[in-house]
């Protein structure tokens, strides 16, 4: 049976989400804890790889258990089941990751694949706040997010971001559909919100920079066009820190779900 674990994190501490060789990582952590839990190796999938140091509001894993039930036999409904697994693994988990809950989806269903779209925020302060130390990109230097707007909404009339995906990664597509991306005041705060079916990696990051370019007046928002059409990092902006990065949302087709 599959199930699927909405949990969330604060990615200071890890290498990313995807387990790698002589580095701590988001996958590896809760997969250890499953496995201490379960008394067996379990691995999982998750929606999406975050790179080191970004967060994610919200993230989705799944793993496949046919095992006996996850807790106290005499329990016999399995949401109770459920309900004392995300406890016991919140209880083993350090605290810079929690679960929120674990629940049953058709066997087919993919975190990763049958995503229908994602959402990503980016922190921007321009002030600085101690407590807010690698969650959110402090930037100095004032910005024009009128003109940062103006070219957000330039990139809903593409679809092929080669530009802003990293070098050398190995992909089948650059085409992306990119439904919102706008900036928006919170407060102090300024925050991108993006959301598209699907993301290259580093394109969040890369398309702040680029963005932060034309706040900053160095490039007019039209130079957005000349951008996405070059098909080529080096004519984007550097890539923003990732500590104001979370990946915030995760939409999937009610068919997977099991009542």
């Amino acid at each position: 049976m599959r199930y699927f674990i909405q949990l969330s994190y604060n990615g200071t501490p890890y290498h990313g989400w995807q387990r790698q060789p002589n580095a701590v990582t988001v996958q590896q952590t809760i997969e250890e804890a499953l496995s201490t839990i379960l008394r067996k190796t379990i691995t999982i999938m998750g929606a999406g790889r975050t790179d080191t140091g970004v967060h994610a509001a919200v993230m989705y894993a799944h793993m496949d258990w046919e095992g006996p039930a996850f807790a106290n036999p005499l329990v016999q409904q399995e949401g109770a089941h459920l309900d004392k697994l995300t406890y016991k693994l919140n209880n083993l988990l350090p605290a810079s990751i929690a679960i929120q809950r674990i629940f049953k989806v058709t066997d087919e269903a993919h975190t990763r694949f049958d995503a229908i779209a994602r959402s990503y925020i980016y922190k921007l302060s321009p002030s600085k706040n101690p407590f807010a130390e690698n969650k959110v990109y402090y930037h100095r230097p004032s910005l024009d997010f009128d003109k940062m707007n103006i070219a957000a909404q330039i990139l809903l009339d593409y679809k092929d971001f080669e530009c802003f995906s990293k070098s050398h990664t190995d992909v089948r597509t650059y085409l992306c559909a990119i439904s919102e991306a706008q900036w928006t005041q919170r407060g102090t705060k300024w925050h991108f919100t993006i959301t598209a079916d699907r993301f290259l990696r580093n394109m969040v990051r890369a398309i702040v920079g680029t963005l932060i370019e034309i706040g900053l007046g160095k490039k007019s928002p039209e130079w957005m066009h000349e951008v996405v059409q070059s098909k080529d990092r080096a004519v984007a902006g550097a890539s923003a820190p990732a500590h104001g990065l979370y990946l915030n949302k995760i939409e999937y087709p009610e068919k997977i779900f099991v009542d």
